[in-house]
C-alpha cells in the first residue's frame, strides 16, 4: 500500500487521501512516544499530530477550497518532515500500529466523554447568555 498508486474514481481519491493523512498523522503521534526518536523529532511530531487531529484549523474548513488547503498541504508537509527525522524501522512499526488502531472499533466511552464535554460547554454558554440577557 505504501508508495503504490491506486486508481480510484475522483470522489474516492479525496476520501482515500484524507484517510491516508489521518493514518500517517496517528503514526507520527505514536512515533512521538517512542524512546528511539530524537527529542526534536518528538516535539515536531507532537505539533504535527496535534494540528492534524485537532478540530481547530489555521484556516477554517467552512471557507471553500482554502479551508481544506491547510489540511491537504500543511499536514502532509509536516508529516514528511517528521518522517525524515525518524529511523525507518521505527516509522514502519508506527505505521503498522496506527493501521491496527484505525481498524479497531470506536470506543463508546470515548464518544460518551466527548458528548459530556459538549453538553457542559453548551450549558456554560447558555448560562453566560442567560446572565447577559438578565442584565439588559
Amino acid at each position: 500500500m505504501i508508495g503504490r498508486r491506486l486508481r480510484l474514481p475522483a470522489g474516492r481519491r479525496l476520501g482515500h487521501l484524507v484517510e491516508t493523512i489521518e493514518w500517517r498523522a496517528r503514526a507520527v503521534f505514536l512515533a512521538s512516544r517512542d524512546p528511539r526518536v530524537s527529542p526534536l523529532a518528538k516535539a515536531l511530531a507532537v505539533v504535527v499530530a496535534a494540528y492534524a487531529l485537532a478540530p481547530i484549523d489555521l484556516i477554517p474548513d467552512v471557507i471553500p477550497v482554502l479551508g481544506l488547503l491547510d489540511d491537504l498541504v500543511l499536514v502532509p508537509l509536516g508529516i514528511a518532515l517528521v518522517v525524515r527525522m525518524i529511523p525507518a524501522d521505527v516509522w514502519g512499526e508506527c505505521l503498522n500500529a496506527a493501521r491496527d488502531r484505525m481498524e479497531r472499533p470506536k470506543s463508546r466511552l470515548g464518544i460518551a466523554a466527548v458528548l459530556v464535554v459538549w453538553v457542559l460547554f453548551l450549558a456554560a454558554v447558555a448560562w453566560l447568555v442567560a446572565r447577559r440577557v438578565g442584565r439588559l
